[in-house]
């Protein structure tokens, strides 16, 4: 028995280019579309670029600076529970901050630092409300995961998140 190599070839491509595609339609179609038609009707999202994994769903967020970032999170996985699933959620906000947001964070970090350290997460609030002068505005939340610090100085803003459980390097990747 003599086998034929391009009838063999021809069927091995077509069924990859049908298994692969149609797992890349579904992923687009009813994952991806969805989630992402979700986030940018919530008020203040401008753009959100997602990256699904198996284990995890990736957000690069670009935020207006109004965004009380706290609610939006909530609103993501009040609504978006049944598209996400069991995955976690990784949350990269876009930066679009000034020296003077820099500066001041700069000199906050440290209070906080501490306070997360200590979990005293009730400090946090009150000590940025009394630190912020020069026209910022500082906004906090906190959930089960993560605290959220919103920074506004007009039209530049800065977003923290804080994991509430230290990484093993023990520094925040986003701060």
């Amino acid at each position: 028995m003599k086998l034929k190599v391009l009838p063999i070839a021809l069927t091995v491509v077509i069924s990859a280019v049908l298994l692969f595609g149609g797992w890349f339609v579904y992923r687009q179609v009813a994952m991806q579309n969805p989630i992402e038609k979700m986030i940018t009707q919530y008020d203040g999202v401008n753009d959100v670029h997602l990256t699904i994994n198996r284990n995890s769903v990736q957000m690069k967020l670009d935020l207006e600076p109004d965004v009380d970032l706290g609610r939006l999170v909530q609103y993501i996985h009040k609504e978006g529970q049944t598209l996400i699933g069991n995955r976690t959620l990784k949350l990269d906000v876009i930066d679009h901050s000034n020296e003077a947001l820099e500066n001041w964070w700069g000199d906050a970090m440290f209070t906080v630092a501490q306070a997360m350290e200590n979990k005293q997460y009730t400090e946090i609030t009150p000590t940025l409300s009394k630190m912020a002068t020069n026209g910022i505005k500082v906004n906090t939340a906190m959930d089960d995961n993560n605290v959220y610090v919103s920074l506004r100085d007009g039209d530049a803003s800065k977003f923290i998140i804080l994991p509430r459980v230290p990484g093993q390097i023990g520094v925040w990747p986003n701060a």
